[in-house]
């Protein structure tokens, strides 16, 4: 394994400023040689991030994978300051490579504020992190070069409770799933890089559960999947340097596009944040 898998995830996240709206980033290496959705979504963030007055954090985003992203090419993030109100600031953030949109995001940011407090329990019937096995544990022996990467390069420890849909189908076909996730290595005590590796990470396994429902995996032969759209709300501070619990479901699939759901929290039981994702998801006739 890397030796700080983290490191090269952290150092792609500095981004480069090069006007007060326009920041630069690159890459992580991809065996398909596209950029990683949540890689943009974590860019995109981070550089809205960066034009909010301080003290405001993002509760909302909502984005639209337009075009798959080359890994060799910078990616240039166009920050448009949509309104900045007493409590509330909107951003909207369009990825650009060779001038063409491959995402466009609006995101909002919010003061601390009071208010009402209440959020629905974790299920209380899930394994410890401890007691479920992890992608290293799956595909850590298998020499091919994705179980490599996603093992050996991986910046997150993944868990599947209800078992891993990485070398076939799994026995359940609910669409019902839970993950335990961390990332492989402490990080700083900053919580806009928190929610913005939380996008990141969630990005892994959002699809999962329409391939789960579906009695599909990822080594179906023939699919061919890919993220349309990102929504995310963050109800609590996180760190994604805890293990923390997706609880995860897919109430609809039709027209060759699926959406997943999920809640995420923290090992207390915290709610921490909701995620949607819409995808293309095909299999052959």
């Amino acid at each position: 394994m890397t030796t700080d898998p983290m490191r090269p995830v952290l150092d792609i996240l500095r981004l480069q400023q090069t006007d007060p709206d326009l920041f630069v980033g690159s890459s992580l290496p991809q065996p398909s040689g596209r950029v990683f959705g949540g890689q943009v979504l974590a860019q995109a963030l981070l550089a809205a991030g960066a034009t909010v007055p301080e003290g405001r954090l993002p509760h909302s985003l909502h984005g639209y994978f337009l075009r798959a992203g080359d890994v060799t090419e910078p990616i240039t993030y166009d920050v448009e300051r949509l309104r900045d109100g007493r409590s509330f600031t909107a951003r909207r953030t369009h990825a650009l490579q060779g001038g063409t949109a491959i995402l466009s995001m609006i995101t909002s940011f919010q003061e601390a504020q009071g208010g009402i407090d209440y959020a629905d329990p974790m299920p209380t019937d899930v394994p410890p992190p401890e007691d479920v096995p992890s992608a290293l544990d799956v595909l850590g022996g298998i020499d091919h070069p994705v179980a490599k990467f996603w093992t050996q390069e991986a910046a997150f420890d993944v868990r599947h409770v209800d078992g891993q849909l990485y070398l076939g189908p799994a026995a359940d076909v609910s669409g019902q799933q839970s993950v335990w996730f961390r990332s492989r290595g402490p990080l700083p005590d900053d919580q806009l890089l928190h929610r913005a590796l939380l996008a990141y990470a969630c990005d892994q396994v959002m699809l999962e559960p329409i391939l789960r429902r579906s009695g599909k995996s990822w080594v179906t032969r023939g699919l061919s999947i890919a993220s349309l759209d990102h929504a995310m709300w963050w109800h609590r501070d996180v760190r994604v340097d805890d293990w923390l619990l997706y609880v995860q479901s897919s109430p609809s699939a039709q027209g060759g596009r699926g959406l997943g759901a999920a809640r995420v929290f923290q090992r207390d039981g915290t709610l921490v944040a909701s995620v949607a994702q819409e995808g293309m998801v095909r299999f052959p006739d």
